[in-house]
This record gives C-alpha cells, sequence and structure tokens, in this order.
C-alpha cells in the first residue's frame, strides 16, 4: 500500500493487538483516550491487528476522517 504523505506529518504506531472490528469512531478514541493524543492533528494513526496479518489506519483531511484498512493473504506485519 502506497499513500502520499507530507514530509512534515507524524506517523504514530499502536504497540500490541487492535480489535479490528472498531470503526473510526472507536480508532480515534483510542488515539484520544489511551494514548492521549489529538486524532484531528496531522498526523497518520496506525493499528495491527491480534494476528497480525490486517492494519487499519486513520488520518483526518481537514474536513474527514479517512480509513484506510490493510488485509494481507499471507504473511505478517
Amino acid at each position: 500500500m502506497r499513500i502520499g504523505l507530507p514530509d512534515d506529518m507524524r506517523i504514530y504506531i499502536a504497540c500490541g493487538k487492535t480489535d479490528m472490528r472498531k470503526s473510526i469512531d472507536g480508532l480515534s478514541a483510542i488515539v484520544s483516550q489511551n494514548f492521549n493524543l489529538n486524532p484531528f492533528e496531522n498526523a497518520l494513526f496506525v493499528f495491527c491487528g491480534g494476528k497480525r496479518d490486517r492494519m487499519k489506519a486513520i488520518l483526518w483531511e481537514g474536513d474527514d476522517f479517512l480509513l484506510l484498512y490493510k488485509s494481507l493473504e499471507g504473511g505478517v506485519f
């Protein structure tokens, strides 16, 4: 998966397992409540599933969230 990100964008990777059933609201709640960060800042927040074969990320685009989802057919992250 390739997306263009600005050079000044921060990337946060959540350690541990995240419930991949969570939507944008659930993931942004993790960002604000568990990590004490603002999900509306200029940052990409990345979460990995328990089996490490799935990944979700959220990104605030100024007027709405972008949800990215990647599922591997073979291998792990």
